[in-house]
């Protein structure tokens, strides 16, 4: 098992409206073209996006990886299981209050690899769980 940590993303909104807009999937769909140009910005590893309220699917490179939230925690936490993915993996986003209209957040990938493989997948990871916690931070809450 490896995890993975963001650093702690500053969000100009209440604690309250990052977690209810990051709790319905659906809500992306007003940040929608602000991910079509993250996709851009991804040179091009992130061919495909597409969310439904409690899931989330991504092809990257050619592999589709699904994120489905299997636990809500009101207001601090968001936990997302990997679904046919392939290696198992949870990726948890934190959010605390810093003042009434401030967050922070962070954003946790658990894996499930063994050696081997921990060596391919450590900088790929590392690098995604930065982009995800980079991209929910520029999200207008």
């Amino acid at each position: 098992m490896v995890q993975f940590e963001s650093s702690v993303k500053h969000v100009p909104y209440s604690q309250e409206r990052v977690y209810t807009k990051l709790a319905d999937l659906n809500n992306l769909a007003s940040v929608r073209e602000k991910l079509d140009a993250l996709k851009e910005q991804a040179g091009g590893k992130v061919e495909d996006l597409s969310f439904d309220q409690d899931s989330l699917t991504l092809k990257v490179q050619g592999i589709s990886l699904t994120l489905r939230i299997i636990e809500r925690e009101p207001m601090k936490c968001i936990k997302f299981e990997g679904d046919k993915t392939p290696i198992p993996l949870n990726v948890w986003i934190q959010i605390l209050p810093v003042s009434e209209a401030e967050a922070k957040m962070k954003v946790t990938i658990r894996a499930e690899v063994n050696a081997f493989m921990k060596a391919m997948v450590s900088k790929p990871l590392q690098e995604g769980v930065e982009k995800l916690a980079d991209m929910l931070a520029m999200i207008p809450y």
